[in-house]
């Protein structure tokens, strides 16, 4: 699956498969966009989990992190 990274403000950042990012979620903005990555599961991707970042995807339309910390739905709520 091709994702898009945003990086928001400190060490925020939204995936997603919207390459406009609209759908991240405002109280974590501004996001700016910084790369395209091509995901697969169960392949290792620096930073990030590939396995709940697609998952996230799946249920929410994106996946953040901070610091490389998944923000889980509580969090984001």
């Amino acid at each position: 699956m091709q994702v898009y990274t945003f990086r928001g403000p400190g060490r925020i950042f939204g995936f997603t498969a919207d390459a406009t990012g609209a759908n991240l979620p405002s109280r974590y903005a501004p996001w700016n966009p910084f790369k395209t990555i091509e995901m697969k599961r169960g392949e290792e991707i620096p930073g990030v989990n590939a396995g709940e970042c697609l998952d996230d995807i799946e249920r929410f339309g994106h996946h953040l992190t901070d610091a490389h910390v998944r923000i889980t739905e509580r969090d984001q709520a």
